[in-house]
């Protein structure tokens, strides 16, 4: 039977009205996505008008004046870029030029896995993505398998690899009462975990909590995972930006590497180079040789191809040419240490102020602490009070991104601190 359409006249099966009446509910069920929890800070910072306002919660370094900074070896690079590359797709696997200077500055400019290829390696989209290109490389191949991830981390970790359809469990880091490390509990906990599962570390600068193994404890991990015949995957997105020195920023790493295991890592050129909107970064396994690692760069490029079929070129570039010309990769590592000197040097003028003002309270764990973040030990509660009575904001699990202080508010910060903390 047709029903006449009342506008354009036409009869229409009563099929095509249903078929009309089913598309239009499509997309009605769908609720809008909840905030992110980091996003949401600066979409409420930047709709606060007090002239006062102080933004701690995003992890995107400023200059002591509050100004985003574009390094100069960057600047540098993209003059020498301009005009000079086609704007061809690069392959599946991303720029070779910028995978093996990645894998220099990760595993060593001698290391003997890059010399005997024994390293899978693929451009990916900072270290997000190169996160995600593992957890789903973890997921084809390994579906039995689960990822250990520590409490806190990331928040974007859990959706990462909950994504990719990897389970997830959870073992001890922090531990708040002396705002540092849990290692007794993180060790215990990867005894405990079943032979043969996935731990997810971070290489230098914890986020969100700002705490870092000492080099005597991460030889005692390492020994204990290979004990235990897990799989270390790291995730490296301070290097050079923690200390100011890659080299040492890269010692989990290298322990690892001397204890001979198999591990993960992927790479972010977002916080130590300044390419934060460019997405530029690495994934790398190290394979039993090189057979293995040519099988092994195939799949992650079978993975990736679905995904979003190659890697941008731009980011590649400036990040090849900076660590590729001596000059370059010179300007950078003094420029990477100016950064992570100004970061370390507010962790000190913080606690120096807090402690002027007679805070009750201990704060040593804030220079204790290393990285973009520290973890202030805050409750949500405190934490609303600095954003509704200091419009002062940051994300509600204490963490302060140190990047968003300098001299003209640290001294501010640290009243709001004390004020909102001293009866506690």
């Amino acid at each position: 039977m047709a029903i006449r359409d009342s506008l354009t006249g036409r009869f229409l099966r009563r099929s095509s009205v249903a078929g009309a009446r089913f598309k239009s509910s499509w997309f009605r069920s769908i609720e809008p996505a909840p905030k992110d929890p980091i996003l949401g800070v600066t979409e409420a910072f930047l709709a606060d008008q007090s002239p006062n306002k102080v933004n701690v919660g995003v992890g995107a370094y400023r200059d002591d004046n509050g100004k985003p900074v574009v390094l100069e070896c960057v600047r540098e690079a993209e003059r020498r870029i301009a005009g000079s590359q086609f704007m061809e797709y690069l392959p599946m696997g991303g720029s070779i030029h910028m995978v093996q200077e990645s894998l220099k500055l990760a595993y060593g400019d001698n290391s003997e896995y890059i010399k005997d290829k024994r390293i899978a390696a693929v451009q990916a989209l900072s270290g997000t993505g190169a996160c995600r290109l593992f957890a789903a490389f973890q997921q084809r191949f390994h579906p039995n398998t689960q990822i250990y991830i520590p409490v806190p981390t990331w928040a974007n970790h859990h959706n990462i690899w909950r994504d990719a359809g990897v389970p997830m469990k959870t073992f001890r880091y922090y531990y708040p009462e002396t705002r540092g490390l849990d290692f007794a509990g993180l060790m215990d906990d990867i005894k405990n975990a079943p032979d043969g599962s996935f731990f997810l570390l971070h290489a230098c600068a914890h986020n969100p909590t700002g705490v870092d193994p000492s080099e005597e404890q991460w030889r005692e991990i390492s020994s204990l995972i290979k004990a235990k015949g897990h799989f270390p995957f790291f995730d490296m997105a301070y290097q050079g930006f923690a200390s100011g020195d890659p080299e040492r920023d890269a010692k989990a790493i290298r322990i690892f590497l001397e204890d001979g295991h198999l591990l993960g890592l992927a790479q972010s050129y977002a916080k130590n180079m300044g390419l934060y909107g460019q997405r530029v970064g690495c994934l790398s396994l190290l394979c039993e040789d090189e057979k293995q690692a040519v099988a092994v760069k195939s799949q992650l490029q079978l993975i990736a191809r679905p995904m979003y079929s190659n890697p941008p070129l731009h980011g590649a570039l400036v990040v090849s040419t900076v660590l590729g010309d001596p000059e370059l990769k010179k300007l950078w590592l003094n420029e990477v240490k100016v950064m992570a000197d100004r970061i370390i040097g507010m962790r000190t003028t913080l606690r120096e102020n807090l402690e002027k003002r007679g805070s009750p309270l201990p704060w040593q764990h804030i220079t204790n602490q290393i990285g973009m973040f520290c973890y202030s030990g805050m409750t949500p509660e405190q934490v609303d009070r600095l954003t509704d009575e200091f419009h002062i904001y940051m994300t509600r699990n204490g963490r302060i991104s140190m990047a968003g202080l300098n001299t003209s508010n640290v001294g501010y910060v640290a009243d709001a601190i004390h004020e909102v903390t001293k009866s506690t």
